[in-house]
């Protein structure tokens, strides 16, 4: 292995520098020194389970004829259980990782693609520097160790590439997998396990004819995000679901870069969620829709026991209106694109680059579809309590008559928080949190503009808001009445209860939640979850300590 150290203190004096706010959190580290003990293994750390990943290059057959060129990661364990890891060869989605609540373990990240990179692990509660701040990334040839415990409860977490403003193209590259965690409480609930258990990343992408993926990084595709003209699930195009006829558990990511998903069952079955991003719900809950947005997790109950063998079911995403500009909603029919289901590659979308062709934002199209293909015989039955959930309270917040109002907004080709954009060395006052706290954070998107937010070059758009580290609660949704009838679009399709990393805030829209900051000093991120608007400087980061 490289050693690293004295590359990555060249290029953090370089981009950094040794702050205050830093110095006052490691006293006794330089800033360089302190972001390089993520870089080897140490001798005193003895892990449960060992894997390392690898990036690569590489060229998968996603379609008949050329193969497609990706950014690609491989694992392998070097120590443990051999489940821990899950290849998928044939895609580009990176491979899964299965762990329990409690290991120990030491992940060796192995660059060997021709740029730096680093990877997050998305919801998990792990220290400062082994949660993948960009400041972390290694050239190609390095390596980067990350070592913690799995402190999280059972839940469908995810990881991804994390460098800086190019994260939205290493993950559309290939750099972002599965990670799911599992412990005792849940083991013992009677839920669908082994292959009636199946996790599912919904993903759009664009290809060229010659098979291709295609990225532009023109002014709009910034601006409102990337949208590509084809949905993926798991890597796959054209994906079809083999059932049988019992219950399921379908865990469901968007790892899309901005899109959204309205999701719904097309013949009218309600959606019964048992899980969101920081695991099971205390009880199941029935929407009729379910909004998705980039970066959050569902977790499904389906029982198809009552299907005849035969039978297709789809999953769609229904019309929903989702920015506004000048004092127009955009979305469905709007200036985005048309509505059609069919067409290019297959059943799911065309080949418009800039607004998603036959699949955009806010339009009404097929996401995945469900077959059951064989007789199968199960009492299945969904629990009526499915964990306990302790509810966090306003007045136990270190802040509750001072909430972090965080302010989003979207002006003249800046995306920015508090009028401020990300830089790597820039925390500011109001962004050091004590350790130990419990902190109440408003989103504000528009709610206190109004209808100006429309005008003036300002654009109102959706931003799914997620914070790094120790998942938190939402605690209250509040709308501009000048916004309402967008937000009626999609408000029945909120699941705000549980524990969550990423809340969607609609235009017009302020979300007020309340997040622990336990365990861990240091740099932990916030940011829009729009991977484009994140790359554009969405995105800064809170100093605990």
């Amino acid at each position: 292995m490289p050693n690293t150290i004295n590359i990555q203190r060249r290029k953090l004096l370089k981009y950094a520098g040794l702050t205050a706010a830093m110095a006052a959190a490691y006293p006794f580290l330089s800033y360089a020194e302190s972001m390089a003990m993520g870089n080897q293994a140490s001798k005193d750390f003895d892990p449960d389970v060992e894997i390392e990943l690898t990036q690569e290059v590489a060229h998968v057959p996603i379609f008949k004829g050329p193969e497609t060129r990706i950014w690609k990661v491989s694992g392998k364990v070097l120590k443990g259980p051999e489940a821990a890891i899950e290849n998928h060869a044939a895609s580009y989605i990176a491979p899964t990782i299965r762990l329990q609540k409690g290991q120990k373990v030491r992940i060796i990240l192995k660059n060997n693609l021709p740029a730096q990179s680093i990877l997050h692990w998305h919801g998990l509660h792990v220290p400062s520097k082994m949660d993948g701040n960009p400041m972390y990334a290694v050239d190609q040839g390095q390596a980067f160790v990350y070592e913690f415990t799995i402190l999280n409860r059972a839940g469908f977490y995810w990881y991804h590439a994390h460098t800086h403003s190019v994260t939205a193209k290493q993950v559309y590259s290939g750099l972002a997998g599965l990670f799911i965690v599992s412990d005792a409480e849940e083991q013992a609930l009677d839920l669908p396990k082994g292959e009636y258990d199946v996790a599912l990343a919904i993903q759009d992408r664009s290809f060229d004819n010659q098979n291709q993926l295609h990225y532009n990084n023109h002014m709009m595709q910034r601006m409102q995000g990337f949208l590509g003209d084809q949905i993926m699930i798991n890597g796959q195009p054209d994906y079809i679901l083999p059932v049988a006829t019992r219950a399921y558990r379908l865990r469901l990511l968007n790892g899309s870069n901005s899109r959204i998903y309205k999701l719904a069952w097309d013949d009218g079955t309600p959606m019964t969620v048992i899980g969101v991003d920081g695991g099971l719900l205390e009880h199941p809950e029935q929407h009729a829709y379910m909004m998705l947005a980039p970066g959050e997790r569902r977790e499904i109950w389906v029982d198809f026991s009552g299907k005849p063998v035969g039978t297709e079911l789809n999953l769609r995403s229904l019309p929903f209106e989702s920015s506004m500009h000048g004092g127009g909603m955009m979305g469905g029919r709007g200036m985005m694109g048309g509505r059609g289901m069919m067409g290019g590659r297959g059943m799911m979308g065309g080949r418009g680059m800039m607004s998603g062709g036959d699949l955009p934002l806010g339009g009404d199209y097929a996401v995945l579809k469900v077959k059951v293909s064989r007789q199968a015989q199960a009492q299945d039955k969904l629990p009526e309590r499915l964990t306990t959930i302790k509810p966090l309270r306003l007045q136990d917040a270190a802040n509750a008559d001072n909430p972090r109002n965080i302010l989003l907004s979207m002006r003249h080709m800046s995306a920015l928080l508090n009028g401020r954009s990300y830089a790597m060395d820039d925390v500011r006052p109001d962004e050091i949190i004590p350790v130990n706290t419990l902190q109440v954070i408003t989103f504000d998107n528009g709610f206190s503009g109004g209808m100006g937010m429309g005008m003036g070059g300002m654009m109102a758009m959706p931003h799914p808001m997620h914070i790094h580290g120790e998942q938190f609660q939402v605690l209250r949704r509040e709308i501009n009445p000048g916004f309402r009838s967008a937000h009626e679009s999609v408000a029945a399709g909120f699941v705000d209860s549980g524990w969550k990393d990423t809340v969607l805030v609609m235009p017009g829209e302020k979300v007020t939640i309340l997040k622990p900051f336990n365990d861990y000093t240091g740099i932990f991120m916030y940011h829009c979850h729009n991977l484009e608007h994140e790359d554009m400087g969405m995105m800064r980061d809170f100093l605990i300590k």
